[in-house]
């Protein structure tokens, strides 16, 4: 029984990359999805549904031999890529990040079906930086301390780093960071 299930299950190969996919917040994403199968087909069926996390999955659209029927909620934001089984999101939202899973079914001499899941992360640009100084002079005579403060208005996982003269800086007496 089980040789018998893996011959079946090999005639459908499904390949998705194996990484998180970043995209950038409003621009368009591509998800590259390939199929191929040793057998002869007289129908092959595509289903698109996206879930987050704690949440059910929702169906995004499908095909049958190249037939596309959209959810009509998202069908100018999703679109099918034939011949393969790729999906364009255009554009790309932050509550777009989650795991996208794709189905393929073929009929032929019987049914074969493969699913794969392609996760999706969306990063938001960084927005230029400003810089306050406390006292707001900048001017330290002698003893007194200054604060340089930092901050972005939008960005996904941003990370600061202080430079002195095209130098790194690090902690030390002279210097504390927050």
């Amino acid at each position: 029984f089980f040789h018998f299930y893996a011959g079946i299950c090999s005639a459908l190969k499904l390949t998705v990359p194996s990484h998180t996919i970043h995209g950038i917040e409003g621009q368009p994403l591509h998800l590259s999805v390939d199929y191929n199968f040793n057998a002869t087909a007289s129908e092959i069926q595509i289903i698109w549904l996206f879930e987050r996390s704690q949440s059910n999955p929702k169906y995004l659209l499908g095909s049958v031999n190249q037939r596309v029927v959209p959810d009509l909620e998202y069908q100018h934001k999703f679109t099918l890529i034939p011949p393969n089984a790729s999906l364009r999101i255009n554009p790309l939202h932050l509550s777009d990040e989650g795991n996208y899973i794709v189905k393929v079914n073929v009929r032929g001499n019987g049914t074969t079906t493969a699913s794969q899941k392609i996760q999706v992360a969306v990063d938001v640009p960084v927005s230029k930086p400003t810089v306050q100084t406390e006292p707001s002079s900048g001017v330290v005579e002698y003893v007194g301390n200054i604060t340089l403060k930092c901050t972005v208005d939008r960005g996904t996982r941003v990370a600061y780093q202080w430079m002195k003269n095209g130098k790194h800086l690090h902690a030390g007496p002279n210097y504390t960071f927050s």
